[in-house]
């Protein structure tokens, strides 16, 4: 199993650095995640919450190694040549280390309190579907246009490309097996479950199975991940039983574990680091032997070429 961390966006500036500067210094983490609210949703929404694009775009600069993303960028909140320029330039200043994660967003006391159209669930999912096109096609053309219901470009460019190539990879979230799960095998490089228990995962991957066969795909091209809350009603959870719960979830088939890391005040940062390293390394201790047999030395920055695109899916 492979392992990353989400820290959220409700985290102090000063504590949330250091949580990402220690993990960046652990080759057990792949990779980091912020979030794309604009309020707290598993708390007050009232409370502090750090915009996080521009949070990630600061983080990209105290960080070598690391692969970063946010978890996921609703659509409606940015139109998406906008949301594509700003990921190709995110992706050149950081080194080529840009997870793009896109969804087709939910949070409907957010939107309204923003005067943010969010939609029924399938005017949601129809934006969403242009979005993901759009945004593929400006980051792999010259130039694209396109009219649909929601969107419309005319001879669109974004330059310069970013680094990784033929595309850098995109992380769709979500959990529907019908129009998520299609997104997904027609787009997507990996595809983030959420909150999905182990059990509910043989039909979330037929459905994906199914919707890549109608492609033309290989399934087994697309990284499957969870996130993983180290924290509960009652307090924090015990490590052993998040290890127990990861290693389910790799037994249904999940590759990446995205792990709560979570720290009041800087000095507990390293600390929390620590502890999660030491529990849960040993998950992925056989990927990480996998992965010194074949990578340059930890610290190296390599782009990740994206995966073939399906038939139909290009330009």
């Amino acid at each position: 199993m492979r392992l990353a961390i989400t820290t959220g966006q409700g985290i102090p500036w000063g504590t949330l650095c250091g949580l990402w500067e220690a993990a960046d210094e652990v080759p057990l983490w792949e990779s980091a995640w912020t979030g794309d609210h604009f309020y707290p949703f598993l708390s007050d929404p009232s409370g502090p919450w750090l915009e996080g694009w521009i949070s990630l775009a600061a983080l990209a600069q105290r960080t070598r190694r690391l692969r970063l993303g946010v978890l996921v960028s609703g659509m409606p909140h940015r139109h998406p040549a906008v949301l594509a320029k700003m990921a190709a330039a995110l992706d050149i200043t950081s080194g080529g280390r840009l997870e793009l994660g896109l969804g087709a967003a939910w949070y409907q006391a957010e939107c309204d309190a923003y005067g943010i159209a969010l939609g029924s669930v399938r005017e949601r999912m129809d934006r969403f579907a242009e979005g993901v096109e759009i945004i593929h096609r400006l980051l792999t053309s010259p130039s694209v246009t396109f009219s649909g219901r929601y969107y419309r470009l005319a001879d669109a460019r974004c330059e310069p490309k970013p680094l990784q190539r033929p595309r850098l990879p995109i992380v769709i979230g979500g959990t529907g097996e019908r129009r998520t799960a299609a997104v997904v095998a027609r787009w997507a490089d990996h595809w983030n479950l959420g909150f999905v228990r182990p059990e509910h995962f043989p039909r979330k991957l037929a459905a994906l199975a199914g919707h890549c066969a109608d492609l033309g795909r290989d399934p087994g091209e697309i990284d499957i991940s969870v996130v993983v809350r180290t924290a509960g009603r009652g307090g924090r959870r015990d490590l052993a039983e998040v290890a127990e719960e990861i290693h389910a979830y790799e037994t249904a088939g999940c590759r990446l574990a995205i792990v709560e890391a979570i720290a009041e005040h800087p000095g507990q940062a390293r600390p929390e680091i620590d502890r999660l390293t030491a529990a849960l390394g040993p998950l992925a201790r056989p990927w990480l032997n996998h992965r010194a047999a074949q990578d340059p030395p930890i610290g190296t920055s390599m782009p990740r070429a994206a995966s073939s695109r399906p038939p139909g899916s290009g330009g």
